[in-house]
């Protein structure tokens, strides 16, 4: 069952609004920390990662969307494996199919059971291209914790950057949708996946030259966010926000279906290891009033995002009441 929703409203802007960074120049980092403050969200260019590793992974993804079901399907599971339509198990569903994995796979982690039916092209371009986008990651936080003023630039970094974190990588494909029709459906969007927050500290997404993903801005107003194969652009996630103490607000974001051409998107999701604890940075806050959240590991974050839909404010439960509350 396709899920709709009104056409989004036309975006206020004659171009743009979404920050472009360019991580190659050193004095980018306070404007990455306004693009975590205003927006939650920013593109990246002069990266650094291969056009050439990029262009061979998307061919390996296409390849493998393009499998009849009854194979693609010998890969499913749960949480990691191939998916088809539904996302997650709490009744979310979206017009896509995807392979979720485990994202260490240069430190020797089996992504999912079934890893090993991939062609071996497939293994070492996944394993490739999630090396690079790990150290552009640690790159872009260390960038953030610069900009932040925090004197020990591996804060933010550390938590992603060792062979226990726990991050995950996808591959989405959302095909061409013939729901898609003003006099079929009323001119409604088709949902490819669901409005959603990000968990982690912070996800990694590149896509190809279809459009289709939008990102909600503080007026709760939804802009489309123009596709450029050649960029990569970044989610502040919700760890990130209480890393913050608030002050990285995590961007909500959905993509919307096409009716013509295919979408192929890839997604590093940076997350910390299952022990990690989660809290407002020190640094960040003059004393442990201030702080606006319960202190949780990142285990007990990650269930309670399992357990929630798509457009739950899975934050809300671990925010602090103020003391005046009885």
């Amino acid at each position: 069952m396709a899920v709709l929703s009104k056409p989004a409203a036309e975006p206020k802007f004659g171009f743009s609004p979404i920050p472009v960074i360019d991580i190659s120049d050193p004095e980018s980092k306070q404007a990455i920390v306004k693009a975590c403050e205003d927006f939650g969200f920013f593109k990246v260019i002069n990266h650094g990662v291969s056009s050439e590793l990029v262009s061979v992974l998307e061919q390996e993804a296409v390849k493998f969307f393009s499998l009849p079901k009854s194979e693609k399907t010998q890969l499913a599971g749960y949480p990691f494996g191939y998916g088809s339509r539904e996302i997650g198990r709490n009744g979310d569903v979206g017009w896509v199919e995807y392979l979720l994995m485990n994202a260490n796979l240069h430190f020797g982690s089996v992504p999912f059971p079934g890893i090993f039916r991939l062609e071996s092209t497939c293994l070492n371009a996944l394993s490739e291209y999630t090396t690079s986008v790990r150290k552009m990651t640690c790159h872009v936080l260390e960038m953030i914790t610069d900009g932040l003023g925090i004197k020990q630039r591996d804060t933010l970094s550390k938590l992603v950057c060792d062979s226990n974190t726990d991050s995950m990588f996808r591959l989405n494909h959302y095909p061409p949708c013939p729901l898609i029709n003003k006099n079929t459906n009323g001119g409604k969007n088709v949902i490819g996946f669901g409005e959603h927050t990000d968990p982690q500290i912070i996800s990694v997404l590149r896509s190809n030259n279809t459009s289709g993903l939008q990102i909600s801005l503080t007026d709760s107003s939804w802009i489309s966010v123009p596709s450029d194969p050649s960029s990569f652009f970044f989610n502040v996630c919700d760890s990130l926000q209480v890393l913050t103490n608030g002050r990285f607000k995590s961007v909500k974001h959905r993509v919307l279906a096409n009716s013509r051409k295919s979408r192929v998107s890839m997604i590093y999701f940076a997350g910390p290891s299952l022990t990690q604890r989660i809290a407002p940075l020190t640094c960040l806050i003059d004393n442990e009033e201030e702080s606006l959240y319960e202190e949780f590991t990142w285990s007990e974050y990650k269930n309670s995002a399992d357990n929630s839909r798509l457009s739950d404010n899975r934050l809300q439960q671990f925010k602090k009441k103020p003391l005046n509350d009885s």
